[in-house]
């Protein structure tokens, strides 16, 4: 089932040229867009689909710095920042709340881990605290868990994710981006091996700079031009519940459940970690380079052969622009949300909070989380293909990162100087031989 998300309107018809077209629009295109035409420039935004239909939806809501991969740290302060500015600059709510984000514990050297991190991120100027079992309970009065500890982030926050990418389209439309939306991009033309052109299922735009924002389909749309992109689906189960009491107003990390408190009095609700892996040959393809990872998350994960490794294996990467391709026979991308997961968090929640006894699921999805290697993005231009760049494999954490994410991209793009050190974010670490350290923190 796909969770709601607010709808906007699209342009009618394509330009003939555009400085730049962004092809996705889900969080990364849109705020990509946004800033490119902060900067000047005519911008095209495709998408097979409707902006934020898939895992920008789909996620938790959480915009952190706390646990980050110390490679991630400058994006997700600059996110932050940029989230606490967004409403007013744009004129409209994205549902971004400054609450904070609390992990917690009963595992002591868990609670070690967190201390170094929070050591180590105070030099990035993220200050988090540790907290103590009474501290804790403070901040936690009505849960009848015993922790010991916990690590607090309070200038973290929260937003919804049905709101913020339409809204910050609704606002790139405003400086002049053109939004094209149920309208797939088929693929690219060159010219003396330059990005000349994209092709649409409606037409073709003239252009010399293409950003792939794809997500789970960034690395079906390389494959049809040569390029590779190591990138693995995990499936992840969210929920919203009911009207609930209040327990915290802000994120709420556990080893089990997951939660953050939502605009309509409910909560969104996801099992830390646990997902489902579907087998595809793609899957395989780059086993060995997602190895190191894989074999530290595995526990939580359930593997499924099906219907997915099918479906991918005929479909193939060769197709004709001019005919329906992938892209157009899957609009959105939907999942099959894992019941069992909601009804295991659900009984967590009633059982740690007495208040919280009579809760239920009011809807619950599943989203595919595009992911790296390293868990960490690729923000990039592509070597040896010039005007063409990606944007993907935001590992679960697009959402949070998205603004800075965006701006870093039309940075990149612009040939200006980049909000924060792109070189952890380059796409020829993943095809270069570069030894990639397994996914960090939280």
């Amino acid at each position: 089932m796909s969770p709601p998300v607010d709808r906007i309107a699209s342009d009618e018809t394509l330009p003939e040229a555009v400085d730049v077209v962004v092809i996705g629009a889900g969080i990364i295109g849109v705020a990509a867009a946004y800033h490119l035409a902060k900067k000047g420039h005519s911008v095209a935004l495709i998408e097979k689909g409707h902006v934020g239909a898939e895992q920008s939806s789909r996620n938790w809501g959480w915009c952190r710095q706390q646990g980050r991969d110390r490679h991630e740290i400058p994006l997700a302060r600059a996110s932050l920042e940029m989230w606490g500015g967004l409403h007013e600059e744009i004129g409209a709510d994205l549902g971004f709340r400054r609450k904070g984000v609390l992990w917690v514990t009963k595992d002591q050297k868990e609670l070690a881990g967190w201390e170094r991190w929070a050591n180590d991120a105070r030099q990035m100027q993220v200050h988090s605290h540790m907290l103590s079992a009474a501290e804790v309970r403070e901040r936690l009065p009505d849960s009848t868990e015993g922790w010991i500890g916990g690590m607090e982030t309070p200038s973290d926050g929260r937003a919804e994710p049905s709101m913020a990418a339409p809204a910050l389209a609704a606002a790139a439309r405003r400086l002049g981006v053109k939004l094209f939306q149920n309208c797939a991009a088929r693929g690219m033309e060159t010219k003396g091996g330059a990005i000349d052109a994209v092709v649409t299922e409606k037409g073709r735009i003239r252009t010399q700079a293409v950003l792939l924002a794809g997500g789970a389909w960034s690395t079906l749309f390389c494959r049809r031009h040569g390029i590779t992109l190591p990138q693995a689906m995990v499936i992840g189960t969210a929920f919203r519940t009911t009207a609930a009491p209040v327990i915290r107003e802000g994120a709420l990390g556990t080893p089990g459940y997951c939660i953050r408190r939502r605009e309509d009095g409910g909560y969104t609700v996801a099992l830390r970690g646990r997902g489902r892996l579907e087998l595809t040959p793609d899957g395989l393809r780059y086993a060995r380079q997602f190895w190191p990872t894989f074999k530290q998350r595995a526990a939580k994960l359930k593997i499924r052969l099906g219907s997915a490794f099918v479906t991918e294996l005929f479909q193939g990467a060769s197709w004709s622009f001019d005919r329906e391709t992938p892209f157009e026979r899957t609009r959105v991308l939907d999942p099959s949300p894992d019941m069992t997961l909601v009804e295991e968090a659900l009984g967590m929640l009633r059982a740690a909070y007495p208040s919280l006894a009579g809760i239920g699921c009011a809807e619950a999805w599943a989203g595919s989380i595009d992911s790296t290697p390293d868990a960490v993005p690729v923000i990039s231009p592509v070597d040896g293909h010039p005007g063409f760049y990606l944007a993907t494999g935001f590992s679960g954490h697009g959402f949070g990162i998205g603004p800075a994410a965006g701006r870093l991209a039309a940075d990149i793009v612009s040939g200006d100087t980049p909000i924060v050190d792109a070189h952890s974010y380059r796409y020829s670490r993943l095809v270069d031989g570069t030894r990639l350290a397994p996914a960090g923190a939280l």
